[in-house]
């Protein structure tokens, strides 16, 4: 049996006009390669870069959602290496006193979060040359690194989720991991059961023998190219059990950076790993040091709105929303604004709020007609409160299931109040008794044989019955004075 250990180190692109160190367009969806570049993030000599003080104040804001610690003085580094899409043959980064130290989330620590400028892109052609594309070269790109607290796949894709969360609420990055705006490594070891942090075995213990004074975690290797949670969960999978299968057959496993080939579902070896020293790291001399005077720190602490886990246990709170609704919710932060919204109105209208009902038909009904037509919740004509108002005509009885999606048709194409469209086309519940009961008769008489099968017991006749009087009535006839109109005619 394994120990497994687990660290991540998550990088983001930032949302800012421009990119880290120039005045370029920070646009790395641009389609037409090199146009988004200029001397300085092409690395042409003479220029002098800037500091994009928006990143800068974007990572503080994210330190402090964290509970992180924010350097009172940092500063940026040269991190040396050569690949054809780095064109300065070296990355601005940071590596001695990077912004933010400490902090921590679902129960995994944080070792530092700093700032750095993205690489460029490579585009590999068919005929076996590959072309570099700089539009992305020097945005800015926030890296997390965490402490190897993770144990398994599942806390490693649960804490890149609610990063990716957190990113969005605070509007500093989208984090699409489909458009490599997240990106995600993990460095992955196993040890032995037996062997202790220290690297003790349970024998060794007893016999007084001295262990290593820092912890033992077994070979780390690191695995690129995770761009999706799932690519996350299973190149962790594959990896625990290929280091697992080379120590149980005697081998030693290497320290080295794999790649997770998403096709055949393996990691693969690319490059033995380097350490701190290959990189040369050394202050950047083109670049002032930051240090918070330079920023409102109150100022930035107010900017923060309520976070994912705030707004989880408040849903659940005041509204009631059940653990499994309130993370669908969660996870698209307009939806779950437009449902506070709604149940504020819902809540002035009706006695009780009918929470259930309003998330039914706002994450079934209206996220389906979303998208149908490919839009965000910013870009929909029902206001919150028109809806609130179609669920409160729901809970009075005045509109049926089928006539209020009917209703919610219309009102997603002309953003119309929904009494308004009821009155002007027509539309009302029927619940008088006389006018149904007739209705009643003219069903039982044409189903005679269902009836008899009610009558022998097959209660699922009933339902028929029912739906066949809706139907009559386009679906207009309240169904509870419906199916009570039935029962009394069928003793």
């Amino acid at each position: 049996m394994f120990i497994p250990t687990i660290g991540l180190e998550i990088h983001a692109e930032l949302k800012t006009a421009s990119k880290m160190f120039c005045s370029c367009k920070n646009d790395p969806d641009k389609k037409k390669p090199n146009i988004n570049v200029c001397p300085i993030c092409l690395a042409h000599p003479g220029p002098l870069p800037t500091i994009n003080k928006l990143a800068v104040i974007s990572v503080i804001r994210l330190g402090l959602a964290i509970g992180g610690t924010i350097a009172p003085k940092s500063h940026f580094d040269r991190k040396s290496y050569f690949y054809p899409d780095l064109p300065k043959g070296y990355q601005i980064s940071q590596y001695e006193n990077p912004l933010v130290s400490g902090g921590i989330l679902k129960g995994i620590r944080i070792t530092r979060v700093h700032l750095e400028e993205d690489t460029g892109k490579l585009i590999h052609s068919d005929d076996n040359s590959s072309l570099v594309d700089y539009n992305r070269a020097g945005i800015p790109l926030m890296e997390l690194v965490t402490e190897p607290d993770i144990k398994n796949a599942e806390e490693a894709v649960a804490f890149a989720r609610e990063l990716q969360l957190i990113l969005r609420y605070l509007e500093i990055s989208d984090a699409d991991m489909e458009k490599g705006q997240m990106r995600v490594e993990a460095n992955i070891s196993v040890r032995k059961l037996e062997e202790d942090e220290f690297g003790l075995k349970q024998s060794d213990k007893l016999s007084g023998r001295a262990g290593s004074s820092k912890p033992v975690l077994g070979t780390k290797v690191e695995v690129k190219n995770l761009n999706s949670f799932e690519a996350v969960y299973n190149a962790i999978e594959y990896e625990l059990k290929r280091q697992e299968r080379h120590i149980l057959e005697g081998e030693n496993v290497k320290q080295e950076t794999r790649g997770w080939n998403d096709k055949k579902r393996i990691t693969e070896s690319q490059r033995s790993k380097e350490s701190a020293h290959d990189y040369r790291y050394f202050s950047e001399p083109d670049l002032p040091e930051i240090t918070t005077d330079y920023f409102d720190l109150e100022k930035i602490k107010l900017s923060i709105p309520e976070l994912p886990e705030e707004k989880r246990h408040r849903l659940t709170r005041e509204y009631g929303v059940s653990r499994k609704n309130v993370e669908l919710l969660i996870g698209d932060k307009q939806m779950a604004d437009y449902f506070e919204h709604a149940m504020s109105e819902l809540k002035e209208r009706v006695k009780e709020g009918n929470t259930q009902t309003l998330f039914n038909y706002l994450t079934s009904d209206i996220r389906g007609l979303m998208n149908v037509k490919n839009i965000r919740f910013s870009e929909i004509k029902i206001s919150p409160e028109h809806f609130a108002h179609l669920i409160a005509l729901i809970s009075d009885g005045k509109l049926s299931s089928r006539l209020a999606k009917n209703l919610l048709l219309k009102m997603f194409e002309t953003g119309e109040d929904p009494e308004t469209l009821a009155r002007d086309g027509g539309v009302r519940v029927i619940s008088n008794e006389d006018e149904l009961l007739a209705v009643v008769k003219e069903v039982l008489q044409a189903q005679t044989k269902v009836v008899d099968d009610y009558k022998k017991g097959k209660t699922n006749a009933l339902q028929f019955l029912i739906g066949q009087g809706m139907a009559k009535t386009k679906g207009k006839a309240d169904p509870d004075v419906l199916r009570g109109l039935f029962e009394k005619q069928l003793k």
